[in-house]
């Protein structure tokens, strides 16, 4: 089977190895003609990035970059972002790189044109049509990790560095207009961050499948996306230059991020606080946090992974499920407790304050109170 194709949904995806080489092509559909390339301090000085820009430059496009952005990226990364894209008067981002690099572009791109603080198109009711839409500048999207799904949201997640809270940020058009997803520049990915990305992906799949909302197309592809990663993901981990489980767990991330459309729970609830307080990586914090999370929502969703557990070829229905999350996280090397990422005990009350305040919290199948998230910090820890 050949994993390349030309797809629609649910934005213009170009997806193939060696598709890096349309960018160009993507720009003049998207009509931009002086872009700024964002990315990640991490990625800026790496082959893959100074290849990307030398397709630019040789199309005409100048190599415009910006590489100023966190792990967790912030508002301050946010504004610096915006200064360098009026500075250089470009007129549409590429995002490139991993969730950070995916995240802050497409808000450079929101917030350039925008007069109001970015706080204030939160994810709150209809606080996004605050925003002046005509004021967005055109985003591509180029992912070099199979993880977030950042490339094919309508959101990004901001960390308030004053208040140390993570804040969702949307607007439909922030939904890029065309992703070029080339699993060429995920061959470079170290193995802890194949799995940690790899595991946001299934993190992504397991709590769409489990919200309570009716939204059977994202089921459908929610079930899908775990099989995908079940099957792939450790090929990936143990072999970095397979193009194939490169590729597959691309699609996996891409489907992650479109099924949670019917909602995200408490893993995320829990994993966002926990990121913006202690800085942890974000894929990895949801694996970590996966297994209490499961046993929590056991009541509500055993009868639906029993399903989902015969789909993927795991015996025991729910249990077998929950025993295989742990069997699959130690495989790919990831802790055991958050107190193995440097989470402490005491932070737990601004832990769940933070949880109980983000949006996140909407889909999971038992509503979260302050009561049951301590709960769940400690039983995580």
């Amino acid at each position: 089977m050949s994993l390349v194709g030309n797809w629609s949904y649910p934005t213009t995806i170009k997806f193939g190895a060696g598709r890096i080489k349309e960018l160009p092509a993507a720009c003049a559909a998207a009509g931009i003609k002086r872009p700024l390339l964002v990315t990640d301090r991490g990625l800026a000085d790496l082959p893959i990035t100074a290849a990307t820009l030398d397709i630019l430059e040789a199309a005409g496009l100048g190599r415009g970059l910006f590489s100023e952005v966190d792990p967790n990226p912030n508002e301050k990364n946010l504004e610096a972002g915006v200064v360098a894209y009026k500075a250089g008067e470009h007129d549409g981002v590429i995002a490139f790189g991993g969730g950070s690099g995916l995240d802050l572009g497409k808000m450079v791109a929101f917030m350039a044109g925008q007069t109001r603080p970015v706080w204030d198109f939160e994810d709150i009711g209809d606080w996004w049509t605050r925003a002046d839409a005509e004021a967005i500048a055109p985003i591509i999207a180029v992912p070099t990790t199979a993880g977030t799904g950042s490339e094919v949201g309508r959101a990004s997640v901001i960390t308030n560095s004053e208040t140390h809270a993570k804040k969702i940020i949307f607007h439909p058009k922030v939904l890029p207009t065309v992703v070029i997803c080339d699993p060429e520049l995920t061959v470079g990915m170290p193995k802890f961050i194949t799995a940690g990305t790899g595991l946001d992906a299934f993190a992504h799949c397991v709590e769409a499948y489990s919200s309570p909302h009716y939204h059977p197309m994202s089921q459908g592809i929610a079930l899908e996306g775990m099989r995908l990663v079940k099957e792939y993901l450790p090929r990936a981990y143990a072999d970095g230059t397979d193009i194939e489980a490169r590729a597959q767990m691309m699609s996996a991330a891409a489907m992650g991020a479109t099924a949670f459309q019917k909602g995200l729970g408490a893993i995320h609830a829990m994993s966002h606080p926990i990121g913006a307080v202690f800085n942890t990586h974000h894929g990895t914090t949801n694996a970590v946090c996966m297994p209490a999370v499961l046993e929590f929502n056991a009541p509500a969703i055993a009868d639906r992974f029993d399903a989902a557990a015969a789909y993927l070829g795991i015996s025991g229905g729910f249990d077998g499920f929950r025993a295989f999350v742990q069997e699959f996280n130690d495989s790919l090397g990831i802790p055991r407790t958050l107190s193995d990422l440097g989470v402490t005990g005491d932070a737990i009350p601004e832990l769940v304050k933070g949880a109980i305040i983000d949006p996140s919290c909407g889909g999971n199948p038992i509503e979260l109170t302050e009561d049951n998230l301590t709960q769940l910090f400690r039983a995580a820890l």
